[in-house]
């Protein structure tokens, strides 16, 4: 890690405006941390009083302050929930094709409080399995997701039933979801499984219909 002492206001100014130049905007707080011409975004917040929004004023970039509040955060909340919808949407196609409607649960409530819930829960000739659909933007927001859903999938009523985390983003390839997994401090239970897209199918081909 650079030592924070090497930051001076102009280069991480150089540092914001190389990535204007590279992306066509500003780095929100999650590319700083990736990007390696900048500090963290953790050096930033305890070196500047006010932390990320107050640097961007002081350096006069242009754009949202704060990429957490607004029509920023807006949009990219819609985005988001609009790619939710339509991954859950082409899963949910491919799970009533291949076990049958009535086998498969979209958005099953393991509870009366509407709280502890899977995207799809499903049954097959030999038991059960829950999936758990999301979409990490990188590598590192990967680990970020599943260390998420651990906490989620942790209710002693969920741990009941296998569950598959299916990671839909084809640019992480399978080779880094293990490395991943291998090197994480928080295992997995021996009944939680990562899958791409592709080891899901495999997983799913594999798997008798109950009719």
């Amino acid at each position: 890690m650079p030592n924070k002492l090497r930051w001076t206001l102009e280069k991480i100014q150089n540092g914001f405006e190389r990535f204007k130049k590279e992306a066509g905007r500003f780095p929100t707080a999650t590319e700083i941390d990736s990007c390696v011409y900048l500090p963290s975004s953790r050096q930033i917040q305890r070196r500047f009083i006010g932390g990320l929004p107050a640097l961007r004023k002081q350096l006069k970039l242009d754009g949202p302050l704060d990429f957490t509040k607004g029509v920023y955060s807006s949009n990219r909340a819609k985005s988001i929930n609009k790619r939710a919808h339509n991954l859950e949407r082409e899963i949910y196609k491919y799970l009533v094709q291949r076990f049958g409607k009535m086998y498969v649960h979209r958005e099953y409530f393991f509870t009366d409080d509407r709280r502890t819930r899977t995207d799809f829960f499903i049954y097959h000739r030999d038991g059960t399995f829950s999936v758990d659909i999301f979409y990490p933007k990188d590598r590192r927001n990967l680990s970020g997701c599943l260390n998420n859903k651990l906490r989620t999938y942790s209710n002693t009523i969920m741990l009941q039933y296998p569950v598959i985390f299916l990671m839909m983003n084809d640019n992480i390839t399978e080779e880094e979801i293990n490395g991943l997994l291998a090197n994480k401090k928080q295992k997995l239970s021996s009944y939680q499984k990562v899958m791409t897209l592709r080891q899901f199918k495999n997983f799913c081909g594999n798997k008798k219909n109950v009719a």
